[in-house]
């Protein structure tokens, strides 16, 4: 995906946020069993069927931000490593977690090889893509996807759009999209994910609409 005006403002005020957002996100999982059984699920499936490199299975957490869910899937027990648009999520994650790797870089067009990892995460970092834009966006999911491999999507579940121009305290310039689940499950269908499983919870603190989970597999060869 090349660069467009939405990623720029995207990484521009990701840049603004980001050591305010890790140190008000740090602790988010610790109050949301649904969301940590969602990662623990993901995880186990991720152990149990996906391919495998020499040092386990790589998965992507993809949008990554401050590095807490590439750090939470680590301790599940996979070999995750994060990928973010903006340079200074990516400096607060590489400083939080010295140990795991990430990089700078854009969802759309990642620099991984075709059918390289057992596994991607986007956790709630493809609300500011246009709905327009996303069969793309997962098709390059699909893409760097091995055969039988595992997506994980969490997204702010229902319709329209709302537009930001503060978050964490600071000045952004940001839209968010809100998505039904059966459109997403469709647009992954459209990529060659299945959905294998979803769910929607009713907002939580510090939230202001459901949360959609979708589980999706890349077909193997087999299937």
């Amino acid at each position: 995906m090349s660069e467009t005006a939405y990623l720029s403002s995207v990484r521009a005020s990701y840049d603004a946020v980001a050591v305010d957002c890790a140190r008000l996100l740090g602790t988010a999982l610790d109050g949301r069993p649904l969301d940590r059984a969602l990662l623990a699920a993901f995880a186990e499936s991720v152990r149990a069927g996906g391919p495998r490199g020499a040092a386990g299975p790589a998965v992507a957490d993809l949008g990554c931000g401050p590095g807490r869910i590439t750090a939470h899937l680590n301790r599940l027990g996979v070999r995750a490593f994060g990928v973010d648009l903006s340079p200074a999520m990516v400096a607060v994650a590489r400083r939080s977690h010295p140990g795991l790797r990430f990089e700078v870089g854009a969802m759309g067009s990642l620099d991984v090889a075709d059918g390289a990892l057992a596994g991607a995460v986007a956790w709630h970092s493809t609300l500011h893509t246009p709905p327009e834009e996303l069969p793309s966006l997962f098709g390059e999911f699909a893409r760097v996807l091995a055969p039988g491999g595992h997506l994980l999507l969490a997204f702010g579940a229902g319709e329209g759009r709302v537009r930001l121009d503060r978050a964490y305290g600071h000045a952004v310039d940001l839209t968010v999209h809100r998505m039904p689940p059966d459109r997403v499950a469709e647009l992954l269908s459209g990529a060659g994910l299945a959905e294998s499983a979803r769910l929607v919870r009713q907002p939580e603190a510090g939230e202001d609409c459901p949360q959609g989970f979708l589980l999706a597999r890349k077909a193997s060869p087999a299937a």
